[in-house]
């Protein structure tokens, strides 16, 4: 479903959630231009991190311009006004920093890592290129040479990415994360200036941003700071209402094989249409995150056990949920044959092992362990600055509140063995689904 996105009312003024009950310290608010801004502090070390979140990915691109988004990604690291092509990550290495950025399908996301004096200096030199990049045709020429490349590199070349892109393709009948995130090569070679401008000038704006800093910083110095350099860029008052086709009913099942003289070790994967995350309502979410690692994973999970150690038919097994999400999202479920088990043999030993853990019902020593696991793995989770601000970031530009990211772990908790099992029987449905095998040339399909 498509949500409106706020962090929420708390955000109308700097509000401090304190580090309590195994959170992290907080503090919000919300600059007269719009910009939401996000302070998580952690003294045990003088860094910090400074990340700028836009509520823009490659499912918000226009029509027939796939890429763009992370076109334009490339694009933000050549001159501003002020900074010549390459100076910005030059400035930040030359302070003992690093940086980078990344596209996904709901943000566009950049970030430096430096030492925490250095934040003024990152504040400013981001705030320069949200509203003042300058590009000329030569580097429009050089950096769609560079995304082109990359598809070469990490699609074209991959049998694994071709085959994910037609899973994907094929799941989705009418939503953009159909299409992939680093866009369609024909599409990819037609992306002009005018393509680049037209995004850069309609999304990036401070009221279609979430700054997000973490680390050894206090919050009265941020918002002052955040004050000084985002505060001054104006709002976009034409920033368009986040909309987006929605899928119509899915009431077939899809199947594709992919052939390719290049891949090494065949598998069947299966992926259903899933419910994502919702504000207030992520309790359904929880229990199909439970029922992914409860399948597969790890070595001793359901799947795991049944279909490698007991009847030795695969040789890996995985099942993932990918929640948070602005829109529905997707249910997956991988099986890698053994030497001498057929994909129709793999494919039917999974759907029987399914069936069998549904009709069983949840383990509930299993499930304990699992939530056993959960609870430390997000106690160490609080050491990581660069993890603490990509989780909270994620959520955000996907929808979710800070209530609901602080509020996640004691869901997953919370939920039952029943809610996994009605869980999966609501998702694992046959007309949602999309099966795929990945094949080499040579092999039949039978």
């Amino acid at each position: 479903m498509v949500r409106a996105l706020a962090l929420s009312a708390a955000l109308m003024a700097a509000t401090p959630l304190a580090a309590s009950e195994g959170h992290e310290a907080v503090t919000t608010f919300t600059l007269d231009n719009g910009m939401d801004v996000v302070v998580i502090e952690d003294h045990r070390a003088p860094v910090v991190q400074h990340m700028v979140w836009y509520r823009a990915g490659s499912a918000d691109e226009p029509v027939g311009s796939s890429g763009v988004a992370h076109f334009l990604e490339h694009l933000l690291f050549k001159g501003t006004d002020t900074l010549a092509p390459g100076e910005f990550s030059a400035t930040v290495a030359a302070n003992g920093g690093t940086d980078n950025a990344f596209t996904s399908y709901d943000y566009t996301a950049y970030f430096q890592r430096v030492a925490a004096d250095r934040l003024e200096l990152m504040m400013r030199m981001e705030a320069d290129r949200m509203r003042n990049i300058r590009l000329n045709y030569e580097d429009i020429a050089t950096e769609r040479d560079v995304i082109l490349e990359e598809r070469n590199q990490r699609t074209d070349n991959s049998p694994r990415a071709l085959f994910g892109e037609q899973m994907s393709a094929s799941q989705y009948l009418n939503h953009r994360y159909g299409v992939p995130i680093i866009g369609w090569r024909h599409e990819m070679e037609t992306l002009d200036m005018e393509d680049a401008l037209s995004f850069y000038q309609t999304h990036y704006a401070p009221n279609n941003a979430i700054l997000v800093v973490t680390g050894d910083v206090e919050p009265d110095e941020v918002k002052s700071l955040a004050e000084q350099y985002y505060g001054v860029i104006p709002a976009n008052p034409d920033l368009p209402e986040r909309v987006r086709s929605q899928e119509p009913p899915q009431t077939a099942e899809r199947r594709l094989t992919y052939k390719d003289a290049r891949v090494s070790q065949p598998y069947v994967q299966r992926s259903y249409l899933a419910p994502e995350r919702d504000p207030g309502e992520q309790e359904k979410a929880a229990a199909l995150f439970l029922l992914a690692e409860l399948l597969g994973g790890s070595t001793t999970s359901y799947l795991n056990e049944k279909l490698q150690f007991e009847q030795q038919k695969v040789v890996y097994t995985g099942a993932f949920y990918r929640g948070v999400s602005l829109d529905d999202t997707t249910f997956d479920l991988i099986v890698v044959p053994a030497a001498g088990v057929s994909l129709q043999e793999a494919e039917d030993a999974l759907d029987q092992v399914v069936a069998d853990f549904i009709a069983e019902g949840v383990n509930e020593e299993d499930l304990d362990r699992i939530k056993m696991q959960l609870r430390a793995s997000q106690t160490y989770a609080r050491d990581n600055v660069d993890g603490i601000g990509n989780r909270y970031g994620r959520a955000l530009t996907s929808g979710l509140t800070i209530e609901d990211v602080q509020a996640w772990p004691d869901i997953l908790q919370a939920v039952t063995g029943d809610e996994i099992i009605a869980a999966a029987r609501e998702v694992i449905q046959p007309e949602t689904s999309v099966t795929g095998w990945l094949m080499r040339d040579d092999e039949v399909t039978q």
